[in-house]
């Protein structure tokens, strides 16, 4: 109550950017000063439920609510965020070279809609400084995920080469990766995601995870592919195949959408991606249709529009493993995280569930 009485006005009242870059400051603050992280975690923290906790890909998440990519970019926060009761943290986009990103104002709310827009483009520090700062992080409680992208002026038939750069430098930092083909923001990036530029980068970066575990003599980082929901069946299918086939550990479903339907507030006719309430249904949708092409085999990630633990319900319903929220933790405030944790094990229960693993692609009929 007190973020939305108090935080969230004071917030809506400043420019979307700004809002966020005091956010982030003041999170990254919170996790340096003494007995702010034990303050953070009393007040919005999620105990350990045993039917929420899981593993994946060899780690282990408390449980299966994590943070999206593009609200922590540059990693200055993860501590502050680990203290909100995720389960795991998504930092980036990062780029191999910092980039300022498009020109301002690109971050735009839609209240009536429960919505934002942003065309960021990739702004970010690039790979050393965002090294850097997860190097700082005085405790890591939580697996970080580091979502990697290309930079705006590498052409597409160059783009393994930054995919690969990230992975060669963040390898220690990062508990997996997100290879992201799907942002709006980035002229051409989309493209990435179809035929042999797919087949190509993900064989690029699938190498380059092979030469990093053995240098290092580990067992790998798994590896996932972030796609957009704006994709056709037919374009969904195909890209699933080559996905499937590529040896990646895994899909985020989905990315923003470049869909205006349905939107109220006038700010629908900014460029952008969209994130929020209108994407509800139509990433589970996508997460759904995965899971069927994929006949289950391959883990997913439900990220778009998750509000409420019904929200997150469907999407595990749906076939995914893992959820992801931003948006709501934007307009709902911190305390989301635990409602919607406390909300799953209800629902588990209402369905007679002993554990969130039983309730993955129930809903898909024919898988399971």
């Amino acid at each position: 109550m007190l973020y939305k009485n108090v935080g969230k006005k004071l917030l809506f009242k400043m420019d979307p950017e700004k809002a966020h870059n005091v956010v982030i400051g003041g999170l990254g603050l919170a996790g340096k000063v003494p007995g702010m992280s034990g303050l953070l975690s009393a007040i919005y923290g999620v105990p350990q439920y045993k039917e929420l906790e899981t593993e994946l890909w060899g780690i282990p998440f408390k449980n299966p609510i994590g943070l999206a990519a593009g609200l922590d970019k540059n990693a200055h926060a993860v501590e502050g965020f680990s203290n909100l009761g995720f389960g795991f943290i998504e930092v980036g986009t990062v780029t191999p070279k910092p980039q300022s990103g498009n020109e301002k104002p690109r971050s735009f709310r839609l209240p009536q809609d429960k919505a934002l827009i942003n065309r960021m483009g990739f702004n970010n520090v690039g790979i050393e400084e965002l090294s850097t700062n997860i190097a700082h992080t005085k405790r890591r409680t939580i697996p970080v995920v580091i979502n990697i992208g290309k930079n705006k002026i590498t052409p597409n038939e160059d783009a393994e080469q930054d995919y690969r750069t990230c992975i060669r430098r963040l390898y220690v930092q990062a508990d997996f990766f997100v290879v992201n083909i799907s942002s709006p923001n980035t002229p051409d990036l989309r493209n990435l995601q179809h035929g042999n530029e797919l087949a190509n980068l993900l064989a690029a970066v699938v190498d380059e995870m092979q030469i990093q575990q053995a240098k290092h003599g580990d067992r790998g980082k798994p590896i996932l592919v972030k796609i957009a929901p704006d994709l056709s069946d037919t374009e969904l299918e195909s890209t699933a195949k080559i996905i499937l086939d590529s040896g990646v550990s895994g899909i985020i479903a989905s990315n923003t959408t470049i869909s205006r339907d349905g939107l109220m507030h006038p700010n629908r006719q900014e460029i952008g991606g969209l994130s929020g309430k209108p994407l509800t249904h139509k990433s589970t949708e996508v997460i759904r249709k995965i899971y069927e092409l994929t006949e289950g085999k391959l883990p997913i990630i439900g990220s778009g529009g998750v509000f409420n633990a019904q929200d997150a319900y469907d999407k595990i319903k749906a076939g995914a493993s893992l959820v992801e929220i931003y948006t709501s933790l934007i307009y709902e405030g911190p305390g989301v995280v635990k409602k919607i944790n406390e909300g799953l094990r209800e629902l588990l229960k209402q369905d007679g569930y002993t554990h969130i693993s039983q309730a993955i692609g129930a809903g898909v009929y024919g898988i399971r």
